[in-house]
C-alpha cells in the first residue's frame, strides 16, 4: 500500500486539494470575513442580498452551519488518516466535498427563488457527505475510540434540519440555533480535551521543562458528562417551565468544573510561545459562558443570555477554531511550531474581539462604539489570515513528518 506521502507526491494537480485542510481552512477565513462584512451592511439597510433568509438568519447560519462544518473537515480530514493509518482524501474527492460546501454557500447566498425544501437540500449536501466519508475512514481504519467526534457533527446536521425547518415556518430559529452552538461546544470540549494538553505537554517538555498539564482521567470525563447535560438542559429551557433554578445550577457547575479541567492543563506555563497560549485561552471562553449562561437563567437576564451566547460563538468557537487552523497549516507545510508576531496579532484580534462582544450584551451603553470595534476586529483577524496562511494553504508542499 503506498504510504501517506507517496499519495500526496503521486497527485498532480493544484496543490490547494493535496490535503484537507488546504481548501477548507482557506475558505473558513474568507468566509468569516463575509460573515461581518456583508452582514452588518444588509441588516442596517444599506445592502440587499437574494436570500430567502432573513440578516439574522443567515449570520446564524453561515456561523454555525457554513463556517463551522468547514473546519471540521479541514481539521478532521487532516487528523483521520494520522488515528486511522489510511490514506487521506486528496485530489478530486477532496474536489467534490469542497464543492458541495460552495454549493451549499451559493444556495443559502442566492436562495430567494428557491422552496425552502431546495434550499435545505442544497445545504445539507455537504455535511452529510462530510459525515459519511469521515464514518468510512474511522470504521474501516478500525478506530472505534474516535467515533465519538462523529456525534456532534451529526447534532449539528440535525441542528441545520431543524433550523431549515423552523426559518421556513416562523421565520427565526430558537431550539435549533442552541443545539447548534451546544454540539460545536461539546466538539471542542472532546477534541480540545485531547489537543490542548497534548501541545501543551510536547512544548513543555521541549522548551520549558517543570510541571506538565494532567492526564485525561475520570475528572475529564465527568467534566464532559456535566458539561454535556448542562448544554442539553440549556437548548431545551425554552420548552421547559419551572426550570431555572436546577438548570441555571447545572450551567453554574459546568462552568466552575471546566474552569478547573483548564488550569489543570497548566496554561501559566505557555505564556511564552502564543501558538500554544491561544488555545488555552480560547478555552477559557467555554467556562466563562457557562458561568454567564448560568447567570442569565438564575436572573433572567436577556444581557447575560447574549454575553454567553456570544463567549461560545464568538470567543470559544471564533477563537479555538483559529487556533487550530494556523498550527495545523504551519505543521503541514514544514514550517516552526510558533506563532510570529502576524499570528500573534491575529489571535489579539479575535480575542479582544470576544471580549468587546461580550461587553456590548453586558453593557448595552456600550454599544455605539463597542459593537463596530468587535465587528472591525473580527473581520481584521479573519481576513489577516487568509491573507497571510494563502501561501502556506495554496501553494506550501506538505512537508514529511
Amino acid at each position: 500500500m503506498a504510504t501517506t506521502m507517496q499519495q500526496l507526491r503521486a497527485w498532480r494537480g493544484p496543490v490547494f486539494l493535496s490535503y484537507g485542510f488546504r481548501p477548507f481552512f482557506f475558505s473558513a477565513g474568507v468566509l468569516a470575513t463575509l460573515l461581518i462584512a456583508l452582514w452588518t451592511p444588509w441588516f442596517l439597510g444599506f445592502l440587499a442580498l437574494p436570500s430567502a433568509f432573513s440578516p439574522i438568519n443567515w449570520h446564524i447560519h453561515e456561523l454555525l452551519f457554513g463556517y463551522v462544518p468547514a473546519v471540521i473537515a479541514g481539521f478532521l480530514l487532516t487528523a483521520v488518516p494520522n488515528w486511522t493509518g489510511r490514506l487521506p482524501v486528496v485530489g478530486w474527492p477532496l474536489a467534490g466535498l469542497f464543492a458541495l460546501w460552495l454549493l451549499g454557500r451559493g444556495t443559502v447566498l442566492a436562495s430567494a427563488g428557491l422552496s425552502p425544501v431546495t434550499l435545505a437540500v442544497g445545504a445539507l449536501l455537504f455535511p452529510l457527505a462530510l459525515l459519511m466519508v469521515m464514518a468510512r475512514e474511522i470504521i474501516a481504519g478500525r478506530n472505534w475510540r474516535n467515533l465519538k467526534v462523529l456525534i456532534p457533527l451529526f447534532l449539528i446536521i440535525l441542528a441545520q434540519i431543524g433550523f431549515h425547518y423552523e426559518a421556513a415556518r416562523f421565520g427565526s430559529s430558537g431550539i435549533t440555533t442552541r443545539l447548534g452552538i451546544a454540539a460545536t461546544i461539546m466538539l471542542i470540549m472532546i477534541v480540545g480535551g485531547r489537543i490542548v494538553p497534548s501541545f501543551t505537554r510536547n512544548w513543555i517538555k521541549r522548551e520549558n521543562p517543570g510541571r506538565e498539564p494532567k492526564e485525561f482521567d475520570r475528572f475529564d470525563i465527568l467534566s464532559m458528562g456535566i458539561g454535556g447535560i448542562a448544554l442539553a438542559g440549556w437548548v431545551i429551557a425554552p420548552l421547559m417551565s419551572r426550570s431555572a433554578i436546577p438548570l441555571g445550577i447545572a450551567l453554574l457547575a459546568a462552568g466552575c468544573i471546566q474552569a478547573i479541567r483548564l488550569v489543570r492543563w497548566a496554561p501559566d506555563r505557555t505564556l511564552a510561545e502564543p501558538l500554544v497560549a491561544v488555545l488555552h485561552a480560547a478555552y477559557a471562553f467555554i467556562p466563562l459562558g457557562f458561568l454567564l449562561a448560568g447567570m442569565a437563567t438564575l436572573t433572567e437576564d436577556p444581557g447575560r443570555h447574549q454575553a454567553a451566547i456570544h463567549a461560545w460563538t464568538t470567543g470559544a468557537i471564533g477563537l479555538m477554531t483559529l487556533a487550530v487552523m494556523t498550527r495545523a497549516s504551519r505543521g503541514h507545510s514544514g514550517r516552526p511550531l510558533s506563532a510570529p508576531l502576524g499570528t500573534t496579532l491575529i489571535y489579539i484580534a479575535i480575542g479582544l474581539s470576544a471580549l468587546a462582544r461580550i461587553a456590548v450584551a453586558l453593557l448595552p451603553a456600550t454599544t455605539i462604539w463597542l459593537l463596530p470595534l468587535s465587528g472591525l476586529l473580527w473581520c481584521l483577524g479573519f481576513l489577516s489570515f487568509a491573507v497571510l496562511y494563502s501561501p502556506v494553504l495554496l501553494l506550501a508542499p506538505v512537508q514529511p513528518k
